[in-house]
């Protein structure tokens, strides 16, 4: 049967019935068919059909979102040559290193008599037929003011910084734009987060959805890799998210939002430290709860940033004050602020037994934890406080304390948020926000 036919015959077919006959294709037929990717491509990662304006792919890691994307835009640049596609990421390096060069980026996908020219200096790729995409940083959006596009591919729009709404700014920027051909149309791939632009998104109503996860793909992941992440996510908010592609919305009455700590988001903190201490909420035993170690800093600029999360789970006293020790070592704190309600002199000892070399507050919770936070999440509403990177588990727990005194997040309990708290209270709060505390000598 010649190749047309067999292509045309192939295509006809059910999905199931198609791959079981792909998978019985020798290697030579299957190399001949390699580059067609409707063959191989699952339903999910096909365009739909219709009259779409845009459409979103909100998938699990491991999915399969950059492989559509890129055989979307290699698609519409195989067959319109006046095609004039937009590829935007977080950053242009990205950009480059995943929707262009990546493992499933468009240069790795082009059958080589379709393969475009890249020219990383003009940031383009030009097809055989004249056909262009253009990369772009959605951290840049005045470089989106002005070019017109026919499509436009965005990748992980999640990640997209979203600090003084420069996400917002580029998507605008970039819809301006979208005005060439008969039919312009956009491409989000994307994991879930509840960022201010993607519920803007899903806000809008005029876009189709396409959701998965990452067990969707498990034909082309390995089987050690899904076992492994699984056995360590599960269905935590973590895993659900990245994972199972599902978007976490905000609990109602929750003292922190997930569109609030967007706001309060930065890549890296933009002032240099005043005073930096690490805030610890020791476990009760070791096979219980996490110890919670976050560090943050006082900024000359009179912010707080949050600088790290470098707390441990099921660990043994020796082992949670080896990590406190390490996180105070690695960024230079000049205090240790360590809730001491659990055995206070113990806890006092252990620290002490890592060779903290410097000073250690005890403080004594006479309050709540929900009571606690409630003056520290007043600070993120003031723009007081921003967190310099993504710090998903403790992100996760500040949004399930909820007003009133519950916490609904993960795990049995706050650790991370609450040793937010001390830290946080112990650079900002000053005497009067403070809770009742003492030193040891």
């Amino acid at each position: 049967m010649p190749e047309n036919e067999r292509l045309a015959y192939l295509l006809s077919l059910e999905t199931a019935e198609r791959l079981k006959e792909l998978s019985q294709l020798s290697p030579e037929e299957r190399r001949e068919f390699s580059h067609h990717w409707r063959l191989w491509a699952r339903d999910e990662q096909v365009p739909p059909p219709g009259d779409w304006r845009l459409w979103l792919i909100m998938a699990g890691r491991g999915f399969g979102k950059t492989r559509a994307g890129a055989e979307w835009a290699r698609e519409i640049a195989d067959a319109e040559p006046e095609a004039r596609i937009a590829l935007v990421a977080a950053s242009l390096g990205e950009a480059r290193a995943v929707m262009v060069e990546g493992e499933s980026g468009l240069l790795a996908i082009c059958p080589p008599g379709h393969m475009p020219s890249f020219e990383p200096s003009l940031r383009r790729l030009t097809w055989p037929n004249g056909a262009q995409a253009t990369l772009y940083s959605a951290g840049e959006p005045e470089s989106l003011r002005g070019p017109q596009h026919s499509q436009v591919w965005c990748d992980e729009l999640a990640k997209w910084d979203n600090a003084n709404g420069k996400a917002g700014k580029a998507w605008d920027n970039l819809r301006f734009g979208l005005r060439l051909g008969e039919h312009p149309r956009a491409l989000v791939t994307t994991t879930p987060r509840a960022v201010p632009l993607l519920q803007r998104l899903l806000a809008e109503g005029d876009v189709t959805v396409t959701r998965g996860k990452t067990e969707d793909n498990a034909e082309h992941l390995p089987t050690r890799f899904i076992r492994d992440i699984r056995r360590t996510y599960g269905k935590s908010l973590l895993g659900r998210q990245e994972l199972d592609g599902e978007l976490i919305e905000d609990l109602p009455g929750a003292l922190w939002t997930r569109g609030l700590l967007e706001q309060c988001r930065e890549a890296a903190a933009s002032a240099p430290p005043a005073r930096v201490v690490v805030g610890v909420d020791p476990p009760a035993s070791a096979g219980g709860d996490a110890c919670g170690i976050i560090v943050c800093a006082l900024g000359e600029d009179g912010i707080a940033r949050v600088l790290a999360d470098a707390s441990v789970a099921r660990a043994s006293p020796e082992r949670w004050a080896k990590a406190v020790a390490q996180a105070a070592r690695a960024w230079q704190a000049d205090r240790v602020i360590a809730e001491a309600n659990q055995g206070g002199a113990m806890v006092g000892s252990v620290l002490r037994a890592a060779e903290i070399s410097l000073p250690l507050k005890l403080v004594h919770a006479s309050r709540g934890k929900v009571a606690r936070a409630e003056p520290v999440a007043a600070l993120y509403e003031a723009g007081r406080v921003r967190h310099a990177g993504i710090f998903p588990a403790l992100e996760d727990e500040l949004c399930g304390l909820i007003i009133g005194g519950a916490y609904e997040g993960p795990g049995r309990s706050p650790d991370r948020a609450d040793a937010l708290v001390w830290a946080l209270s112990e650079l900002m709060l000053g005497r009067r926000g403070r809770p009742r505390v003492w030193v040891e000598g």
